[in-house]
């Protein structure tokens, strides 16, 4: 039986967490101080994923950018391309929050969306 430790990253507690796996399989998982790490534990072995937030340029607006972030989390493994696939997008004021800024990056089908207002000038 393989043991895998790792910190459960669901709340401020940081627990660490044991996750036992047979093959592919996950057995148990221990250490959690939360419903949120016993699902957090399996999840992260077998298929870790991952909000990824950042900034775009904005144009015609007082700000120069705006924050921006996955709707949902994708695959830790698209982290980076998510990231590049923002790298020179510029969008136009005003933005709303929730605007969809980039349609299905990185081919998870999943959006990147303003979490800020900002206004034209």
């Amino acid at each position: 039986m393989e043991k895998k430790n790792l910190t459960c990253i669901c709340c401020p507690m940081g627990c660490a967490l044991t996750v036992e796996m047979e093959g592919s399989e996950v057995v148990s998982v221990t250490g959690n101080g939360c419903k949120q790490g016993k699902e957090y534990g399996p999840k992260e072995v077998t298929n870790p994923t991952r909000i990824v937030t950042s900034s775009v340029m904005v144009t015609g607006a007082s700000e120069r950018a705006v924050s921006v972030k996955t709707a949902s989390d994708i695959p830790k493994d698209k982290m980076f391309e998510c990231v590049k696939a923002l790298k020179g997008i510029t969008v136009s004021a005003p933005v709303h929050i929730g605007d969809v800024v980039l349609k299905d990056v990185a081919g998870t089908g999943v959006n990147i969306i303003a979490t800020k207002e900002v206004a034209a000038v």
